[in-house]
């Protein structure tokens, strides 16, 4: 005879709690899994290393010619004959300008004439003297007058050497001011003369900085005319005086400018460093400021963060100095570090 089975309210009960319990344990692990596979955060990390940590200071220069003069007459006279053009390079001394010197000369030939007439004159009275027909005063009154002529032709000599302009140094002219025939005075200006080989450039440096300031040390200017180049000099001189209203001293850079590309007047973005060694750095990205201190967050091997606190120091755009709390070789997070606590799991990738 078969077996007859009852279902009874209790056994229903005790089924419905069996599911469930199931239901907890497979579904509910589930949940635990995907919630936790939620809370890892994708970052992109950055490994601490040591870094060249160049200490520059940036500021604002004008170049400078190292030579540079206004070719001016120091006469008034009508120009006879211009002996360049504009943008010429000159040699030291080459003859620029020539005015009318017509009179000058005619001056110089009178004396130099009147000059070979006195030292006759004399000559004759020394012959005379020697045979008792001439006296002693005679003579002396002459050698006054050939001195007094000498004294004259030396005046008339410079008068006609400021009809003749030269070139003071080697360089390079600017434009002509003035045509054959102009009247020129002294204070006109006839052209420029530059020496731009090398170049200086001139800026200003806060006082602040004195005391790392020094002749030799290296100078990269930028000028907005050759975009992407850098043009290397050291400074040559300090000013001797901070300026009061500033409370800046001025440094003077000399640049190379063998292709003499740079020019005067021109400005320069100057970047002069003051010390070069190796830092440990790391991102600015990855620091956390957070009341008086600074916060990074390492990734250990598990891929969990550990929120450490660290000591900065100097600074550069971009990048800083980590005086301790990580080493070299650490990990840590450069991107993402907003949505992050101390032991959160994370997806690190780097960049």
């Amino acid at each position: 005879m078969a077996k007859r089975y009852f279902v009874t309210p209790l056994s229903l009960v005790g089924v419905v709690l069996a599911g469930f319990v199931a239901y907890l344990y497979f579904f509910g692990a589930e949940e635990q899994v995907a919630e936790r596979r939620d809370l890892t955060q994708p970052v992109v990390t950055h490994e601490v290393d040591y870094v060249e940590f160049r200490d520059v200071i940036e500021g604002l220069g004008t170049a400078q010619a190292s030579e540079s003069v206004e070719i001016m007459a120091r006469v008034t006279q009508n120009v006879r004959s211009l002996h360049f053009s504009d943008g010429d390079d000159v040699t030291e001394g080459q003859l620029l300008v020539t005015l009318n010197d017509r009179e000058e000369r005619a001056r110089v030939q009178e004396l130099e004439f009147r000059l070979a007439e006195a030292n006759r004159q004399l000559n004759r009275l020394r012959e005379l003297a020697a045979e008792n027909a001439a006296s002693r005063s005679m003579i002396d009154e002459q050698e006054v007058r050939v001195e007094q002529t000498v004294a004259e032709l030396e005046v008339a000599r410079t008068r006609l050497e400021e009809m003749t302009i030269h070139a003071p140094f080697a360089g390079r002219l600017g434009i002509r001011q003035v045509s054959r025939g102009s009247l020129v005075r002294p204070g006109d200006v006839i052209t420029t003369l530059d020496s731009i080989q090398p170049i200086f450039v001139d800026f200003s440096v806060p006082e602040i900085y004195l005391p790392s300031l020094a002749t030799g040390q290296r100078v990269f200017g930028v000028s907005t005319a050759y975009p992407g180049r850098e043009f290397e000099g050291r400074i040559v001189s300090l000013a001797s005086r901070v300026d009061p209203l500033t409370r800046s001293i001025q440094v003077r850079a000399e640049l190379p400018n063998s292709n003499r590309e740079l020019r005067p007047g021109m400005l320069m973005r100057v970047r002069l460093e003051r010390q070069v060694d190796t830092a440990l750095m790391i991102p600015e990205s990855s620091v956390v400021p957070i009341r008086n201190e600074f916060i990074v967050f390492v990734v250990n091997e598990d891929n969990i963060v550990e929120r450490t606190v660290i000591e900065i120091g100097r600074r550069q755009p971009g990048w800083v100095e980590v005086l301790s709390g990580v080493r070299e070789g650490d990990i840590i997070v450069r991107e993402g570090v907003v949505r992050l606590r101390d032991g959160l799991p994370v997806s690190p990738r780097e960049q």
